[in-house]
């Protein structure tokens, strides 16, 4: 499938379609524990077939799990039954620890399933892209020295975080790859920690290694969306802007409408309905209005295609979910009216 197609596709069809961060509440189908779903190619390459069985989305998404590289890398993982899995502690400390991190396998850990799930998903789903996901760059690498440390070290040890930034990104690009190979149409590209970072810093620290990455992989039949979701997005959107992609995913910590007025036309702009206090915590009344709220403002831009802001718990009401994608449906038969009137 051409990809570029694919965004210019959903730029210019009139009754657009939503695509919220939707996978992980495929347990909810499949009658297993997210525990149980992550370790098992089977479980989640059923789970996004029963995905897309159920919601009709330009595309077919795999699971935002960002502890799934640095768990290769061998941070320490937690797995608990019902919530995606998260890594704690600290697995570098010191510029010697950054020196001696050896780069994994692609296939390493957890690597090897997610491989897996896209080769069978692929067997599984036929009637649009499948989009793989992996962290950023320097959230890789705040998820092995530990965030706060990180942060700190861009300051005090800039070369230590660019050994760990060098290594990370070389495993990124490969393990991209091989999706790719594997049979991926695309992949979401997780760089919240880069939200935290000032125009200079996201520059070195990130959006030079994010380029790196799209370089080495993206083409017509494979595109790298760009997610973001921390609160600084909007005056990085200039560094943002030059990784190389042609489509971005934000979180609801920012006005979406403000990004819209930032990001060229051609390019697809994706967001921000919350996931944690509209979807998992909000009545379908609050999903309602807040969707129609969010499409009164921005569905006016040819560009923007609604979503949440970052993924959607494994738990969620799946009420809550249906009522969006209702209203946005209703939102564009409406307006598709309306222009056919006048």
């Amino acid at each position: 499938m051409n990809m570029y197609n694919w965004i210019e596709q959903i730029i210019y069809t009139e009754r657009k379609k939503a695509m919220p961060i939707l996978s992980f509440p495929s347990v909810q189908y499949l009658y297993v524990t997210v525990r149980e779903l992550v370790a098992d190619s089977n479980h989640m390459a059923i789970g996004m077939r029963s995905i897309a069985d159920h919601y009709d989305m330009p595309a077919a998404l795999s699971y935002m799990d960002l502890s799934v590289e640095a768990e290769a890398f061998g941070a320490y993982t937690v797995f608990k039954a019902d919530e995606v899995p998260t890594i704690i502690g600290r697995l570098l400390a010191t510029h010697a620890d950054a020196e001696a991190l050896e780069v994994p396998e692609v296939g390493a850990g957890r690597t090897g399933v997610n491989i897996e799930t896209i080769r069978k998903a692929q067997i599984l789903i036929h009637d649009r892209p499948v989009i793989s996901q992996c962290i950023g760059p320097f959230s890789l690498a705040g998820r092995l020295m530990n965030v706060n440390d990180v942060m700190l070290k861009c300051y005090e040890d800039p070369d230590m975080v660019h050994v760990v930034l060098r290594k990370a990104t070389d495993f990124l690009i490969k393990y991209a790859l091989e999706l790719k190979r594997i049979g991926a149409d695309g992949l979401i590209l997780a760089e919240p920690l880069a939200g935290l970072l000032s125009p200079q810093l996201i520059n070195d620290f990130s959006t030079k290694y994010v380029r790196e990455i799209v370089s080495a992989v993206q083409d017509k039949h494979f595109i790298v969306i760009y997610h973001n979701c921390g609160g600084s997005v909007p005056f990085l959107m200039d560094s943002i802007l030059d990784t190389g992609c042609y489509a971005f995913h934000f979180g609801d910590a920012v006005d979406m409408l403000s990004m819209l007025e930032k990001v060229p036309r051609n390019y697809l702009v994706m967001g921000n309905i919350s996931p944690a206090k509209i979807f998992n915590k909000g009545t379908t009344e609050q999903v309602r209005l807040e969707t129609l709220k969010l499409l009164n403002k921005c569905g006016r831009f040819n560009n923007f295609m609604i979503s949440s802001g970052c993924d959607i718990p494994p738990d969620v009401d799946l009420d809550n979910v249906d009522t969006f994608f209702k209203t946005a449906e209703g939102f564009y038969y409406r307006q598709s009216l309306r222009n056919a009137i006048s």
